[in-house]
């Protein structure tokens, strides 16, 4: 049982040591990590959401480009909100969808897809936001 543990703590190291020099020296810094979700409304996770929202809302750690460059992407068709209108930047940050949501119902949204196919929230260094999916619930 014991060599098996060394070899499970060696693989884990090998998985989460840089294998390049250009990754090992690159410095870590906000103005060269990729932008990340810092809050949606409604927020993630939210069963109560009152069915009547007729916005939706994410905002980014960054300031991102705001010419047409969004990607709300569809989790499921059935999960997906009704957008009832344009999508828009409200300012550099914050990025909002006009909705019609049904009560009692359950909605997924990524923002950026995880497959990589639909990247278009990035900064304005044009680095894509990491994808994110937020899941709420409306209250009937």
């Amino acid at each position: 049982m014991i060599p098996m543990l060394r070899l499970s703590v060696v693989i884990l190291m090998l998985i989460a040591t840089p294998t390049s020099d250009a990754v090992a020296q690159q410095t870590v810094s906000v103005a060269n990590s990729p932008p990340v979700v810092v809050e949606t409304i409604p927020r993630a996770g939210d069963t109560n959401v009152d069915p009547l929202l007729t916005e939706i809302q994410v905002t980014f750690s960054k300031d991102m480009m705001t010419e047409k460059m969004w990607s709300w992407v569809i989790h499921t068709s059935e999960t997906f909100p009704e957008i009832a209108g344009e999508v828009r930047y409200i300012n550099a940050r914050t990025n909002a969808a006009p909705v019609r949501l049904e009560p009692g119902k359950a909605y997924a949204i990524w923002f950026n897809s995880p497959n990589g196919k639909h990247i278009a929230f990035r900064d304005t260094s044009n680095n894509p936001a990491i994808p994110y999916l937020l899941v709420f619930q409306t209250r009937r």
